[in-house]
């Protein structure tokens, strides 16, 4: 038996549990005994004795069958606190189990362990609300492990689990995986189902997970991808995931490639850019890929729309029940539902959708031009825990508006995105990104798998579990 969780990726524990090297139970002790010491923050509701029973029973078999999984606040769990992250919704419970969660428990036979926290609502790209304070980030816990999926992230980097689900609706799983030195795909809009009982929104928001491998990423959508009729925007199920591994190496041969610094029209930290320009230079080499310099990479720009049309749901949910919360919110949702109360019409329908249909052509153009795009997670290393959203990049001053442009496209075109772990700057972790066109998540796993069998990445932070 282990006393601390086990620190290497989920594939390698499953591995270890049908060895009889552990159990499920011992591992999960071991977990709730390093949740109860840490400072991360990471854990806002633990189910104990209902996760021990699941454990108990866990089957071994299955492909993550027996494995701790942390849970993001925002997805749902059938009798579970369904918060939204805010002290408004904070007696809600959920009355259904999302389908993400469903499958990777039926199907892939994880242990939900427990609930991470997020940022309130999924709005912000850190993890501070007033309903739990500060999740801190396990190479510093004074600086934060982003959002909104920063709990998830800092509970799979800070080696209290070793999977957990995630969110992407603007950046909040690679903005996270950039920040802790995790492996985080956004795929193809609809390719986990949202539902049952879903909300689509503003078509930007994609299931998937925060990982510590590039295997255990593939193994997460062998088990949670395909249609289910709750979302009908999900896609057909696509097979072999994980076997699919390490066989695209002559599709990758040859492919044409745009480095962007400013993609998105974002400033990046000059610092960081200098070492992710050399780890792209790497990769190209190592995969064969061919680089295109030259190519316009301007994209229109989309973040004000994107915040706009995101809050529609929130002025929903709060109902009759705004402004009288106001001081209940965090600053930054506050401000984005004063800011935007009234704004949504027909006339502001229109302009958005004007630029989303300028977005997407722009986008489209591009991928006949190249490939793939390789940008950075996000413009600088993990910020300050408590917040605020920094305004100033490796010296630049650009506004804070800055944050989220490098991974807004993606959701906004509903491509596929990944952010691979690309060493440190100043002892925190600094995330490369991927993006392709739509249906390519197989080449970007390829070109993280090449990453990481090259340039290996520390599994946990130093001294996890934290």
């Amino acid at each position: 038996m282990g006393d601390t969780p086990w620190s290497g990726d989920a594939c390698s524990l499953v591995e270890a549990f049908r060895r009889g090297e552990r159990s499920p139970l011992e591992e999960l002790d071991a977990t709730f005994a390093a949740i109860a010491a840490s400072r991360l923050n990471a854990f806002c509701y633990e189910p104990t004795d209902e996760a021990r029973a699941a454990a108990a029973k866990a089957d071994v078999t299955l492909p993550f069958g027996g494995v701790p999984m942390g849970v993001k606040e925002l997805d749902h769990v059938e009798g579970w606190p369904y918060t939204r992250a805010s002290v408004v919704f904070a007696d809600e419970r959920s009355t259904f189990t999302s389908t993400l969660v469903r499958r990777l428990v039926e199907q892939g036979g994880a242990v939900p362990a427990g609930q991470t926290t997020a940022s309130e609502f999924g709005g912000v790209n850190l993890t501070r609300t007033v309903l739990h304070g500060a999740t801190g980030n396990p190479w510093d816990l004074s600086r934060t492990p982003g959002g909104s999926s920063g709990g998830s992230a800092a509970a799979v980097a800070g080696g209290l689990v070793g999977l957990a689900t995630g969110g992407d609706g603007g950046g909040s799983i690679r903005i996270p995986a950039g920040f802790t030195g995790l492996v985080g795909l956004k795929a193809t809009y609809g390719r986990i189902p949202r539902g049952p009982q879903l909300q689509i929104g503003n078509y930007t928001t994609t299931a998937g997970g925060l990982t510590r491998s590039v295997r255990d990423t593939a193994r997460l959508f062998d088990v949670a991808n395909g249609h289910d009729a709750t979302d009908s925007f999900s896609l057909p199920r696509v097979e072999g995931w994980e076997s699919g591994l390490g066989t695209h190496a002559d599709d990758l041969r040859g492919r044409r490639v745009a480095v962007a610094a400013d993609w998105g029209g974002a400033v990046v930290s000059p610092a960081m850019w200098e070492q992710l320009e050399e780890a792209a230079g790497h990769l190209i080499a190592e995969a064969g890929l061919a680089r295109a310099d030259g190519v316009d990479t301007s994209l229109p720009r989309m973040g004000a729309a994107w915040s706009i049309s995101g809050t529609v749901n929130l002025h929903n949910e709060l109902g009759d029940r705004w402004p009288g919360c106001a001081d209940d919110l965090t600053p930054e949702m506050r401000y984005a539902v004063e800011r935007t109360e009234g704004l949504y019409g027909t006339e502001a329908r229109g302009r958005i959708e004007a630029r989303r249909t300028a977005l997407n052509d722009a986008m489209a153009r591009l991928f006949e031009q190249v490939d793939l795009v390789i940008s950075a997670s996000n413009p600088d290393v993990a910020f300050a825990a408590e917040g605020p959203l920094p305004s100033s990049f490796g010296g630049i001053d650009e506004g804070a508006g800055n944050n989220g442009r490098l991974t807004f496209p993606a959701n906004l075109h509903g491509c596929p995105a990944v952010s691979i772990p690309a060493g440190t700057l100043d002892g925190l972790p600094i995330g490369l990104q991927v993006i392709g066109p739509h249906f390519t998540e197989p080449l970007l796993l390829e070109l993280a798998l090449v990453m990481e069998r090259t340039r290996p990445w520390p599994l946990v932070a130093p001294g996890a579990p934290c």
